[in-house]
């Protein structure tokens, strides 16, 4: 019976102990409620409690990554698209977290589903897609809003897919390819232009010395010329023939 005694003494202090001592890590903060009432946040380390009287709740402080699930849109130009992000957030505020909330966790996956669905609804298209950057800001800024009473801190929303229709994608397809096609135009015909100036400058500077025409055309020939494999027609000048169509309309014979 003596024995009996002394294990019950023994389990009693061992449950009254691990009620009144707790150990909080170093990146948890402990909630405590005295007869239910919040007395505010302590910790890290060892933690004493009022059996009966106190409870704690822990919270971790850490940054948590939470992805947002695929949300369907309707754009401001009407085209329906599939989005998702992902969520940067901590409790800065431990008191906060526990008692104006019930799952900080889940309050704030819901909000950022409907904050990405509104922000999409608000965004054009080509604005979506070229201006990711201040998407991404103005996610955060709002998502950030909406939890700051619960003590939460929203550090970084990015969106990590954008899913288009089959039919849109085909169309902006289309579009990159005659916007490619344009700007190739527009290379050719600016070397065609170039070419052209060129060529004018070329064929002003010969006019201003004809020997000069001859002498490329001599080039021209020598350049030719290296493959013995190859039969090669060329013009004859016509200033070669001025002279000889001078005598003969004079009747003479050129001389030699």
């Amino acid at each position: 019976m003596e024995v009996f005694s002394a294990v019950f003494i023994l389990v009693v202090v061992f449950m009254l102990l691990a009620a009144t001592i707790k150990i909080v890590q170093e990146y948890e903060r402990g909630v405590i409620f005295r007869l239910g009432r919040c007395v505010g946040a302590r910790g890290p380390g060892l933690i004493i409690l009022i059996p009966i009287i106190e409870r704690m709740q822990k919270v971790d402080l850490r940054v948590i990554t939470m992805d947002v699930p695929s949300q369907e849109a309707i754009t401001s130009d009407n085209v329906t698209i599939k989005v998702n992000a992902i969520v940067y957030f901590q409790v800065i505020n431990p008191v906060q977290s526990v008692v104006n909330v019930l799952d900080f966790i889940q309050a704030t996956s819901q909000l950022s589903q409907t904050t990405l669905r509104s922000v999409m609804g608000q965004s054009e298209l080509d604005e979506i897609l070229s201006k990711r950057e201040e998407i991404n800001q103005r996610l955060q800024k709002t998502i950030d809003e909406g939890t700051e009473p619960w003590g939460i801190k929203v550090s970084l929303v990015e969106i990590r897919d954008l899913e288009l229709p089959s039919t849109m994608q085909r169309a902006m397809a289309a579009q990159a390819e005659a916007e490619r096609e344009r700007r190739a135009k527009i290379i050719h015909a600016d070397g065609e232009y170039q070419a052209a100036e060129r060529l004018a400058e070329a064929a002003r500077i010969i006019a201003r010395a004809p020997a000069a025409l001859q002498l490329r055309y001599l080039q021209t020939l020598r350049e030719i010329s290296t493959d013995k494999s190859s039969t090669i027609v060329f013009p004859l000048p016509v200033d070669l023939l001025t002279p000889f169509v001078k005598h003969l309309s004079k009747g003479e014979k050129p001389e030699g």
